[in-house]
């Protein structure tokens, strides 16, 4: 039993990680209807934005207090890359065909990472994520089962994450534009509403979550990578559709049961079909059988709506 819990509390801290990430596909594409597959180089450059900051800010300080410092950070470099990325490329192809802004973001994502392989100091290497007091260094042992001090951090993240999000998309004029945009943008602007600046909301939202996890994830593994992001925002998508796209409930979901998913794949599946190796491998094996079964996902794919 105590296994089996360890499991999930590893899926847990897995899948907040991608719930994270997937809630920014899934807010884009409830508003505009585009998959935004460089969105996992947003959330790599939140990790080396973070790194970036605790090196000119704070170099060779392990403090707690510098940890909200290094997130602004990130959240600030992501947000822009994402705004600058909506302006200069997907705008100008937003009557386009369908194909059109899907290939812009494969070409923006392999961009990205070939910008940040060649420009940021020694990046062409996996570089050493800083260790901050309190949120990294020995797990914590709680009832037989081992917790990472980062995985708190993560798992908290997406929880006042989550509650921020539905605040806003529940309680604010702009997050009431956001569920007017996602339903019928021209009806929208003939009521007054600025649609391209909903957008540019949707994308900067999307943008600060993951920079969020791109910290966490530099936290848990201790080191960064300008590669790191393909990997992420795959899985991201993946849970996204698992819970339903467009869905924000449906991209929490569908994250946590991902990571738990591939944790319990990882640890109990027998023989040459188990063990780490194969847990990518099952994580879309879950996601065929749940759209073969349940196509519009966990929850039922929609645009963005009440949270």
């Amino acid at each position: 039993m105590t296994e089996f819990l360890q499991q999930i509390v590893n899926g847990l801290t897995l899948g907040s990680l991608y719930a994270l990430i997937a809630v920014g596909y899934t807010v884009v594409y409830g508003i505009v209807q585009l998959i935004n597959f460089a969105h996992g180089e947003v959330f790599m450059i939140g990790a080396f934005g973070a790194l970036a900051t605790w090196s000119v800010l704070f170099k060779g300080q392990t403090g707690l207090w510098v940890l909200p410092i290094m997130v602004l950070g990130a959240v600030l470099v992501s947000v822009l890359t994402a705004v600058v990325m909506e302006r200069v490329a997907y705008r100008p192809l937003r009557n386009a065909p369908r194909l059109a802004p899907l290939i812009t973001a494969i070409g923006i994502s392999v961009f990205l990472q070939e910008a940040i392989r060649l420009f940021y100091p020694g990046a062409k290497s996996k570089l050493t994520f800083p260790e901050i007091d309190v949120v990294t260094g020995s797990a914590l042992a709680i009832g037989g089962l081992n917790i990472q001090r980062a995985a708190i951090f993560t798992v908290g993240a997406l929880v006042i994450s989550a509650i921020l999000l539905w605040f806003f998309v529940n309680r604010t004029r702009l997050g009431q534009g956001m569920q007017a945009v996602s339903q019928d943008p021209d009806t929208a602007q003939l009521m007054g509403i600025n649609v391209n600046r909903i957008i540019v909301i949707a994308f900067a939202l999307g943008a600060a979550l993951a920079a969020v996890g791109g910290v966490a994830q530099g936290l848990l593994n201790s080191n960064i990578d300008f590669r790191m992001g393909f990997l992420a925002g795959l899985k991201a998508f993946t849970a996204a559709v698992l819970g339903g796209i467009g869905n924000i409930q449906g991209a929490i979901v569908g994250g946590l049961t991902l990571g738990i998913a591939e944790s319990m794949a990882t640890q109990f599946i027998p023989g040459q079909f188990g063990g780490s190796a194969w847990k990518d491998v099952w994580a879309f094996v879950l996601l065929i059988l749940v759209l073969v079964f349940r196509p519009q996902g966990l929850l039922g794919a929609r645009v963005v709506d009440r949270a």
